[in-house]
């Protein structure tokens, strides 16, 4: 071999370029688990029914005040590419289930910080992985066996959800009622082939409190009328939906006209006039009596739709458009010429009404009973923002426990039974297996020691009470008496939480920890 080939022999070799930076082994895996703990701790103490708020402040000065896990994540400007897996856990519950995204991201950042220590003894990350798998599907196997009937009467699903909106700003006083209305909605919309989610919509509106909220059968659009002389109310309304414009049609090309006299002038605007006229008596003759469009509708259409006595609303947004479609049984359409009376719709009732300075339209009754909305109401923005949140995490958990099947104990309960049955089953686990699934056990104990510390107890001391009474009786939860908490039962209590959630927590914070925990070398490229 030649000394010149020995002397490229000894010399590094450089894959990366020079500007990357790597992390390897233990400094890698301390930095990934770091990070996802460090978001998991953002939303901890916003967890249960006495958690707290988190006020968000993006830099051109918006605010957003919320405890709910998902939104918080989403606001928060997070870069680090393992503490971004946490948010998406939270992304993944709220899409699946709409609930429970502050249990499943401090789920998965207690199984990261219980990962550190296993691998600080020496466990290699791959029996670590092993042990949360076994030790999850032993927590879904305890939650099916506290999983109450799934046939669910009106006052479990009330239960579902008043538990899914007590603390999350609704206030104590209004989550009752506020349940019933998120039931009834549900129930509206529910067939054989399970409950349409999609139909139900939620509209919120300042200047009441929340007790003023109620359910509308039909669709709230935030449209104003055409015209002053337009009718506010029309009964039995026949409903048409138009995409397309109602104004003078534009040419193709660029065109000049010669007007030389008065006369060529005034018949122009005859020739106009009589086009837009023709407009409103199409849509009038056609026998409508509220018409929705998405384009712009002139003046003088409006004029003549007034005269017609036509109530009319345009630049209405697509997805408003298709949601009165769709709540009255109208057929959009996008010319006048195609437009028959198969097209129309159908509704009890169209009234507008105003709050403020806005003019909302009620499309209500009819085949619009098929659609229901929500109309929320609060104090001030905030509050409207934050309901909005709450009623829409009620409805998701509501529909869950319809259509994923059945109801679980909550308050914490769920989450100390899980512990218990993962401990128990450990023994018949051989090697360090057993050890992994024993942090399992402990990462679920820290849910009902997170809902004492923020309910005022004593963390220890709640746990202790809340094994032994889970011993002795068979379920233990913390319930919220006042300023402070006491254990006991909560299926007593109406606390009742879906399946699908605490499945879907256990789930995806399991997925989430162990792929963070696999990785041992971190490159990152200019």
């Amino acid at each position: 071999m030649s000394q010149q080939m020995r002397q490229r022999r000894g010399q590094p070799l450089f894959i990366l370029n020079e500007d990357t930076e790597r992390t390897r082994g233990k400094d890698a895996q301390s930095s990934n688990i770091t990070a996802g703990k460090a978001v998991s701790e953002s939303v901890r103490t916003t967890l249960g029914p006495r958690g707290m708020d988190k006020m968000l402040v993006s830099d051109s000065g918006d605010v957003v005040i919320t405890n709910d896990g998902a939104t918080i994540l989403q606001e928060m400007d997070i870069e680090h590419p393992a503490a971004q897996m946490i948010v998406e856990v939270a992304e993944t519950q709220e899409e699946e289930v709409g609930d429970g995204t502050t249990t499943a991201s401090v789920l998965a950042g207690q199984l990261l910080a219980q990962a550190e220590d296993l691998i600080d003894d020496d466990i290699h990350p791959t029996t670590i992985v092993e042990g949360y798998r076994e030790a999850a599907t032993l927590a879904l196997e305890a939650i099916e066996d506290v999983t109450l009937a799934d046939d669910l009467d009106d006052e479990s699903l009330e239960s579902v959800a008043e538990s899914s909106m007590t603390g999350k700003g609704t206030g104590d006083m209004d989550a009752a009622s506020l349940a019933e209305t998120v039931v009834a909605a549900v129930q509206q919309v529910q067939s054989d082939d399970g409950v349409d989610r999609d139909a139900i919509t939620i509209r919120t509106q300042t200047g009441a409190g929340a007790s003023a909220t109620e359910l509308v059968q039909g669709v709230v659009s935030e449209e104003e009328p055409l015209h002053d002389d337009m009718p506010t109310a029309v009964e039995d309304a026949s409903i048409g939906v138009f995409d397309l414009d109602l104004e003078v049609r534009e040419a193709e090309i660029d065109a000049e006209y010669d007007i030389t006299d008065v006369d060529q002038l005034n018949a122009a605007i005859e020739a106009e006039e009589s086009e837009l006229r023709g407009y409103a008596e199409s849509v009038a003759d056609a026998g409508v009596d509220v018409a929705f469009v998405t384009g712009d509708v002139d003046d003088l259409v409006a004029s003549y739709l007034a005269k017609e006595g036509v109530l009319a609303f345009d630049s209405v947004d697509d997805d408003e458009a298709r949601s009165v479609a769709r709540a009255t049984g109208a057929s959009t359409v996008g010319t006048l010429s195609d437009f028959e009376s198969d097209d129309l719709g159908s509704a009890e009732t169209v009234r507008v009404e105003s709050f403020g300075d806005d003019d909302l339209a009620f499309v209500e009754g009819g085949a619009a009973a098929e659609t229901v909305t929500v109309f929320a109401r609060g104090g001030t923005e905030h509050v409207a923002d934050e309901l909005e949140r709450a009623l829409r995490d009620a409805l998701d958990v509501v529909t869950a426990a319809l259509d994923a099947g059945g109801v679980v104990p909550g308050a914490g309960a769920t989450e100390v039974a899980i512990a218990d049955h993962v401990r128990t089953s450990v023994a018949s686990v051989e090697g360090r297996r057993q050890l992994a699934i024993e942090a399992f056990a402990d990462a679920v104990d820290v849910l009902p020691r997170t809902l004492a510390e923020n309910t005022g107890m004593d963390p220890i001391d709640a746990l202790v009470e809340l094994r032994s009474t889970h011993d002795a009786e068979g379920r233990a939860g913390l319930i919220s008496e006042g300023q402070s908490g006491d254990v006991g039962d909560p299926v007593e209590h109406g606390i009742l939480d879906p399946a699908a959630v605490k499945r879907e927590a256990v789930e995806s914070a399991t997925e989430a920890a162990t792929m963070i925990a696999r990785i041992d070398d971190v490159i990152s490229a200019e």
